[in-house]
């Protein structure tokens, strides 16, 4: 994970005002006092005289982490580095000028396959949280590097070897060796910061050692589609290239966060920054700092949110909840006897979304046990599962397969007001779209432009294994399960689709007439 480009526009930071007395009429006045007033923030939250007491204790802790690595022709090195793009841009000559020649033929050079190695050096941040040497910072910062150096904010350079890198959450932990101890700093619980609450960022940005920059928590639990246990602290103190694995403070002078990301259009800071939270980063880092590697709890589903649409087809009060699209066989769910269509409400005894579940099962031990609130149906239930290691290597692929089709296969049966065809799966379509001899379910054939099913992702050779989970065969069984859901005057119908990606649940507005 790297500071990536994105555009989005920064949000100001405004600070609410409390009305003044003579902003009340006199009718007001005479109006009892409300219970529970608008307070201020209570002592100690207020905004701060100054950050310079508090800078001045966390600095020493923080340090620059320098990479090294040789890169050979060929070698993807778009993943080198904090920076993101490895290779020098070609300035904007004009056409045809000789400066423009001079560029395009140095990098032609340096692209050749017979050019040598060369070496490419990478900026990053980091903190110490013990004084015996061990630092943390970020897995992309150091990932690939032959060479690590750490330097200290007196200026002392150490070299560091790796302990252990999480691809997963992008963390790391270094270790150097110091005659001397060296000065830590504390993780705070980051459960317990609030949006609004100031923080400190210190970190390296483009090379410029010991930066501390202010603000808020602008917002939590972001998901911002770099991993599956997305839950970062969004902040606009401003972080910029180079504070990657630097740490985000609280005002007691905690770390709360690991920097990460930012977005934006031109590779600075414009108040939108990503930080990991302590309290899912602190079990990952001792994991790395004793064993080297991390091992996480797995149950062993594909899962998707249940929205309000799906929540409605299943004739769920409330959309919230983790349904699940497909059970790896043999796996921890299957064991405890989950069902695809199952949703998945609660986690021993908290709810959860779909979003939240992979990242609060990771967190469990294996060999645990788990109560899990099952909704299937239209009961509820509690089902314990014991909880297995996540496989290093697990693909989640489907045995079904799809491609490409422009026109509908003869024998198509159109499900109106829907914008899709169906046809029974013969031997042309397995051999066609490479799928398993024992494929069960309805095929799509076809799929009309701007229609319900293109807004939904439905393409030619998926196939439609269940209706409102029930298991369909063929198109008749299709369009009686849709002729059920709207006997029962139901709003939105669920298909189960099944391609090469796997499993997921594809809710639809049920339209009058449907299926004739």
């Amino acid at each position: 994970m790297s500071f990536r480009a994105a555009v989005f526009s920064r949000s100001c930071l405004a600070l609410g005002l409390l009305a003044t007395p003579g902003a009340y009429t006199a009718a007001h006045a005479q109006e009892p006092a409300p219970t529970a007033p608008l307070r201020l923030p209570g002592e100690g939250r207020n905004m701060p005289d100054s950050f310079a007491d508090l800078a001045a204790k966390l600095l020493p802790a923080v340090v620059n982490v320098s990479t090294t690595e040789m890169v050979r022709p060929g070698d993807d090195e778009e993943e080198g580095g904090d920076d993101g793009d490895s290779t020098p841009q070609v300035p904007n000559f004009p056409e045809g000028s000789p400066f423009e020649k001079f560029f395009h033929d140095f990098m032609n050079r340096q692209d050749s396959p017979n050019a040598p190695p060369r070496k490419m050096q990478a900026l990053g941040s980091g903190f110490i949280i013990d004084p015996s040497g061990v630092i943390v910072t970020n897995n992309h910062v150091v990932r690939h590097a032959d060479q690590i150096t750490v330097t200290l904010q007196d200026n002392t350079v150490l070299k560091a070897r790796l302990l252990g890198h999480d691809d997963r959450t992008d963390l790391a932990v270094l270790k150097v060796d110091s005659p001397r101890p060296l000065p830590a700093v504390p993780f705070g619980d980051s459960d317990h910061a609030r949006v609004g609450d100031w923080v400190l960022a210190i970190g390296n940005p483009f090379g410029l050692s010991g930066t501390v920059t202010a603000g808020i928590i602008s917002s939590r639990g972001r998901n911002i589609e770099q991993g599956p246990y997305d839950d970062f602290i969004q902040t606009d103190a401003p972080i910029n290239k180079g504070n990657s694995g630097g740490p985000l403070f609280n005002l007691k002078g905690e770390v709360i966060g690991i920097n990460t990301a930012i977005f934006s259009p031109s590779g600075g800071s414009i108040g939108i920054g990503f930080s990991i939270p302590s309290a899912e980063a602190q079990g990952i880092i001792e994991q790395l700092r004793h064993h080297g590697t991390v091992t996480r709890g797995w149950i062993g589903v594909r899962i998707q949110d249940v929205t309000q649409e799906i929540a409605e087809g299943l004739g769920m009060q409330g959309a919230h909840g983790a349904l699940i699209a497909g059970v790896e066989p043999k796996g921890p769910a299957d064991m405890a006897h989950l069902q695809t269509g199952d949703v998945i409400r609660s986690l021993n005894g908290k709810d959860i979304d779909g979003r939240a579940l992979p990242r609060l099962v990771a967190e469990l031990a294996g060999g645990s046990v788990a109560h899990l609130g099952i909704w299937r149906k239209g009961q509820q239930m509690e089902v314990p599962i014991t909880i297995g290691a996540l496989p290093d290597e697990k693909t989640d692929k489907a045995e079904g397969g799809h491609a490409p089709a422009h026109e509908p296969a003869q024998n198509s049966v159109a499900i109106t007001g829907m914008g899709f065809t169906v046809g029974e799966i013969d031997d042309i379509a397995r051999q066609k779209y490479n799928m398993a001899e024992g494929q069960k379910g309805v095929l799509v054939t076809g799929v009309t432009e701007d229609s319900p099913a293109a807004e939904r992702g439905l393409r030619p050779g998926d196939v439609i294994t269940e209706v409102q989970q029930s298991a369909v065969g063929t198109p008749a069984d299709l369009r009686r399960q849709i002729d059920a859901a709207r006997a029962r005057h139901g709003r939105t119908v669920l298909f189960l689709v099944q391609n090469a990606d796997g499993l997921r649940w594809v809710p639809f507005p049920l339209p009058d007439g449907a299926g004739h």
